[in-house]
């Protein structure tokens, strides 16, 4: 089971509802290279935060913030739990303990940056980080094209990493947090990057990408299974080396993924096929 499989069964148990944290299913016109759940899976249990945004909104953690506490108040008036699943760490910070004050910057800085990057790409960005903020570069999200230009907006601004300012303290929820984060073998979690990546060239990746060519400018876009079909599609590459380019930048944000999660001394740690013992412990923290 996956987590999308394992959230399904823990919220049908629970009768209940489940949002979204994921920064890329949350926009309607990209489906088959976030790999949102399916028709099927979405009418099995209510899901919040999947195609709700346009590519051409402005979706950030502080959107994310907002709509997950409204939609929280708004299910927890009928119901006692509430599921929360995906793999953007940021946004589950967002939720459960609010965001730090980052200092703002100018205008002509994010313009400058944002014009530059049309210019140069993803590579640019990723040469910048860097050379100007190598402590984001090891720790930071250098897939998310969004999130390297703020952390470059705030280096030029202030002359100090972005993670600097992300220590603030946390906010006080009107609710109860748990947190479980599944882990497989790493080799049992290559095998099964390659088979979704597989499953997702059968299922028209290629298709998808080339309908929303003309928003490859767009930060959406910008983002892994997208970005290498991109470059194929402009016969940068082949389509044997963008599959190859998506499995290589899958595992590497697989792995940043679990570097942050495993900072959390929150999250309790199980396998995806210990489905009773994740029930078992999540009604336990219920009752305590």
């Amino acid at each position: 089971m996956g987590k999308t499989a394992v959230a399904i069964e823990i919220a049908q148990r629970l009768s209940t509802e489940i949002i979204s944290a994921d920064s890329r299913q949350c926009f309607k016109e990209m489906n088959i290279g976030v790999a949102r759940p399916s028709r099927a899976e979405l009418g099995t249990v209510p899901h919040h935060f999947i195609a709700t945004h346009s590519i051409m909104d402005d979706v950030t953690a502080v959107t994310f913030e907002e709509y997950a506490l409204e939609k929280a108040k708004e299910l927890f008036r009928e119901r006692d739990t509430i599921v929360m699943t995906g793999g953007t760490g940021l946004y589950i910070k967002a939720f459960s303990e609010g965001l730090d004050d980052i200092p703002e910057v100018t205008e002509e800085i994010r313009d400058l940056i944002t014009k530059n990057y049309q210019l140069g790409g993803l590579t640019w960005l990723r040469e910048e980080i860097k050379e100007k903020d190598p402590a984001f570069y090891k720790e930071g999200e250098i897939q998310n094209p969004q999130r390297m230009m703020r952390a470059l907006e705030v280096i030029e601004t202030t002359g100090h990493s972005i993670l600097q300012f992300q220590k603030g303290l946390k906010k006080k929820r009107p609710f109860n947090i748990f947190k479980i984060g599944l882990e497989l073998p790493k080799d049992a979690l290559q095998e099964r990057i390659n088979h979704r990546i597989d499953k997702m060239i059968d299922a028209g990746l290629v298709d998808e990408v080339k309908s929303l060519m003309q928003f490859k400018h767009l930060n959406a876009l910008q983002t892994v299974g997208y970005y290498e079909i991109i470059e194929f599609l402009e016969n940068k590459s082949s389509l044997q080396q963008a599959i190859e380019e998506i499995i290589i930048h899958t595992r590497q944000y697989a792995k940043r993924q679990m570097t942050w999660f495993k900072r959390d001394k929150d999250v309790k740690w199980f396998s995806p096929g210990e489905i009773g013992l994740i029930f078992s412990t999540i009604k336990e923290s219920i009752v305590d």
